[in-house]
């Protein structure tokens, strides 16, 4: 088992989705950056997440990765939070920095790093592919050895477009990660993510915070090849 990671194992997808949605809720309390990512597990945690606090006010919030799509696409990673946290809240954050993806990976890139700056988040939120990918990090990618904040990136996987991610140094800059994983075809990416040694095979092995905690809130099918 990793120990620089806390494992978190609920009873099935609801529990991630639950518990998810109180750190959010929490983080939206205490205030700060907060940095979302896409998926369906996470839909159902931002849904959660608005009815559990309706005020994210004192939140900037930002992404940590985006597929090059309009910003109204079914593709949209800020789309999918656009309507299923921002719209049902009662108080919008005080900024919401999206990821420009329409304008192509290598200007909106290039623009996203400008406008993040040394921002640190204070709960960073990813999930896991199947094949071990982090934001837009896939398997023994080049974007893997880069330093800078925010890489334009080649798609490993469908849906085959364009992306925009942050880097592994940028994601182990927060002061909080939170992987949130559900389901039987995760438990062999879990495996290798947080109870395996670090490889470039598996970029979410990679990302840990390096000043803060790193989470992981899985359930059973998802942790099923983890020996807890």
């Amino acid at each position: 088992m990793s120990d620089d990671v806390d494992l978190v194992i609920v009873e099935d997808a609801n529990g991630v989705a639950a518990a998810v949605a109180e750190r959010l809720a929490q983080a939206a309390r205490a205030g700060g950056h907060i940095a979302l990512t896409g998926g369906t597990t996470p839909e159902q945690a931002y849904k959660e997440a608005a009815e559990r606090e309706p005020d994210w006010s004192k939140t900037e919030v930002w992404w940590s990765d985006e597929r090059c799509v309009p910003p109204d696409d079914d593709l949209s990673n800020y789309a999918l939070a656009k309507r299923t946290l921002l719209d049902r809240l009662e108080h919008y954050p005080r900024a919401v920095h999206r990821i420009k993806g329409e304008l192509g990976k290598e200007r909106a890139a290039a623009d996203y790093e400008l406008e993040l700056g040394e921002t640190l988040f204070d709960l960073e939120l990813l999930g896991l592919g199947t094949d071990g990918h982090v934001a837009s990090l896939f398997p023994n990618a080049p974007t893997l050895q880069l330093s800078r904040r925010a890489l334009p990136a080649e798609p490993g996987l469908e849906p085959f477009v364009d992306r925009v991610t942050l880097s592994i140094p940028a994601l182990n800059s927060a002061r909080a990660v939170l992987f949130a994983v559900s389901g039987a075809e995760k438990a062999e990416a879990a495996r290798r993510a947080f109870a395996s040694k670090p490889s470039p095979d598996t970029p979410a092995s990679l990302v840990r915070s390096r000043g803060g905690t790193t989470t992981a809130i899985l359930d059973r099918a998802a942790a099923a090849k983890l020996g807890a």
